[in-house]
């Protein structure tokens, strides 16, 4: 059991603080479990149980590859040329994923937080989201992270402390993994309870039409092995356990070992991508499981979307475990 009263330490050797992408280290620690978190998008670089990864880590001078562990606020996946109303105005955001035109993934994954609270176990960080070019609003933002028996659970909040409402959702971007290297995500076996694919075009942009998984190539309902399957598709009709949660699951073949992912009610789509564009060791060696508070190209479609008036709150949650 680690003591509780113990600081933080650093992800780096002793006596050495490295300059890195994104920014200083956190590590927290309960019981076999130990992550780390970045000050720079307060993301999630590290996950362990007993020295097993369950996420795909990247080395600290990096910039995480396909986004690995980043938060996404305030929107999770793309935007349409970046344009979207609300309220009457129309809005302009700055372009992000040129080869597409399209906006993606918000704004906070860049931006430096702040550490507000931690103990040996856990760590909030917080960041306050001044206006940005095309979202003319303020919001207080936290993101919590905290490790117990059950392995790590996140939450991650909005306060809109502007005068405006806002509009807003929440993703975050965890490669889970077994450890195996890359391609070795076509010997696992995946569990992913969702009834509902969305069908998009050419730049992964909704076309409107959403898809019955009903016993096709995409039908990861009954845990069944991933081979050569390509994903990067978001899902919804997620079946809930009794809790209300949803859980997805990536296990070896024979069952020995594996990682789940929960989300919370509250988060009804999940973005799952198999990495086939990642460089190099990382290329298919992890399956990203990304919770998502509403679907691609929501500020333009208003579906799912927060609008958060100001002075209200809205909480997102998720986790990861080891199996």
């Amino acid at each position: 059991m680690v003591d509780a009263n113990r600081t933080h330490r650093s992800d780096a050797p002793a006596g050495e603080e490295p300059l890195s992408p994104t920014g200083p280290q956190q590590v927290i620690e309960y019981g076999d479990y130990r992550a780390v978190l970045t000050g720079v998008g307060a993301g999630l670089r590290g996950l362990s149980h007993r020295g097993r990864p369950l996420v795909m880590k990247h080395a600290v001078d990096q910039t995480p590859p396909g986004g690995a562990g980043q938060l996404l606020a305030p929107w999770p996946n793309r935007i349409r040329d970046g344009r979207y109303a609300f309220d009457g105005h129309e809005q302009q955001l700055d372009i992000s994923e040129p080869p597409n035109h399209n906006a993606s993934h918000g704004f906070v994954r860049w931006l430096p937080w702040r550490v507000v609270a931690e103990d040996a176990a856990s760590v909030r960080f917080g960041l306050r989201l001044y206006p940005m070019h095309g979202y003319p609003h303020i919001l207080e933002l936290t993101a919590s992270y905290e490790l117990g028996e059950d392995g790590l659970s996140v939450c991650v909040a909005a306060h809109n402390v502007g005068p405006t409402a806002a509009p807003y959702g929440i993703g975050a971007h965890p490669y889970l993994t077994l450890g195996r290297g890359p391609g070795s995500v076509d010997e696992l076996v995946l569990e992913l309870p969702a009834d509902t694919l969305l069908k998009v075009d050419e730049r992964m942009i909704p076309t409107g039409e959403r898809e019955d998984v009903g016993g096709g190539r995409y039908d990861f309902r009954k845990a069944r092995g991933i081979g050569d399957t390509l994903l990067d598709t978001a899902f919804t009709g997620l079946q809930r356990d009794q809790d209300g949660r949803t859980r997805v699951r990536l296990t070896s073949a024979d069952g020995s070992r594996g990682v789940e992912l929960w989300v919370g009610g509250e988060i009804g789509w999940l973005q799952v991508y198999t990495a086939d564009g990642l460089p190099g060791g990382y290329r298919r060696a992890g399956v990203a499981v990304e919770p998502m508070s509403c679907p691609p190209n929501a500020f333009a479609t208003g579906e799912d979307l927060v609008r958060l008036e100001p002075g209200e709150r809205v909480s997102h949650s998720w986790g990861i475990r080891a199996l």
